[in-house]
């Protein structure tokens, strides 16, 4: 397994926590999903939050793409995001797994 560097902003941090990992396996995607944490914890709306993550990833994936290639980083939101809704609409592969719980925390 290839695994991606973690950020310096979130080893310096000790309350950092990780929310998504995605990878290629199986010839599929596999993720990983860190979910609850902002209902659990402020009471925000989850789906406004997670769509926020997705916005922010896009975002961060354009300015990437705009480092290694000479593509305009809004055009290339715009292309993710065009791309991301149509396969909400017609997805090309059904989403499957499962769901595992976060462990329950104990007191000490």
């Amino acid at each position: 397994m290839k695994e991606m560097t973690i950020p310096p902003g979130a080893i310096k941090d000790p309350k950092s926590f990780e929310m998504l990992r995605v990878w290629h396996a199986e010839n599929e995607l596999q993720c990983a999903i860190n979910v609850g944490i902002y209902r659990d914890n402020s009471k925000i709306d989850e789906a406004l939050a997670w769509g926020i993550i997705l916005a922010d990833v896009t975002h961060h994936i354009s300015m990437a793409l705009n480092s290694v290639y000479p593509d305009d980083p809004q055009e290339l939101s715009k292309h993710i995001s065009d791309s991301y809704l149509k396969e909400l609409a017609n997805p090309t592969s059904k989403a499957e797994g499962e769901f595992v719980a976060r462990p329950v925390k104990t007191a000490d």
